[in-house]
Formats: C-alpha cells, structure tokens, sequence
C-alpha cells in the first residue's frame, strides 16, 4: 500500500522489514526531497539520527498537534 505525497513533517513507520534504524509503530520526522518522491521513495531522519532514503510504503502520514510537532524536535 503506497501512500501519496502530502504535505506533513510527519510519518508513522507502518513495516521496517529488518532495518535496524527503523521501529515499527514510531513517529519520524519526513524530510522535502523531490527527486526520492518521483521514486516512490521518501526520506526519513531515522533512529540512528541521520536522513536517509526508505521505500514510502513503510511510511503513512500523520497530523500532529503543535504541542506534538514541538515534542519530536519540529521547530517553532
């Protein structure tokens, strides 16, 4: 199931399929990168602290309150 392109600084990781940098069911922030959305592709700051590519279907959006989006490091 792919998800379509929105505009959200949020994603849920819904499948991770053994990468150590991900958790299933964990809230990571979405990073703009147009070329790795016309690959079905987005790109996700990870467990590991850096920004890196991953298949959208291990993603799907969410909407965040601001008190959430100030909580996971969005700034203000």
């Amino acid at each position: 199931m792919a998800i379509t392109p929105v505009n959200t600084d949020f994603v849920l990781c819904v499948a991770s399929h053994d990468c150590e940098d991900l958790q299933k069911g964990k809230v990571y922030a979405l990073l703009a990168d147009d070329r790795a959305n016309e690959e079905d592709f987005v790109r996700v700051v990870d467990d590991s602290g850096e920004d890196y590519l991953y298949p959208r279907s291990y993603f799907v959006p969410v909407e965040l309150s601001y008190e959430a989006k100030i909580a996971l490091g969005a700034p203000s």
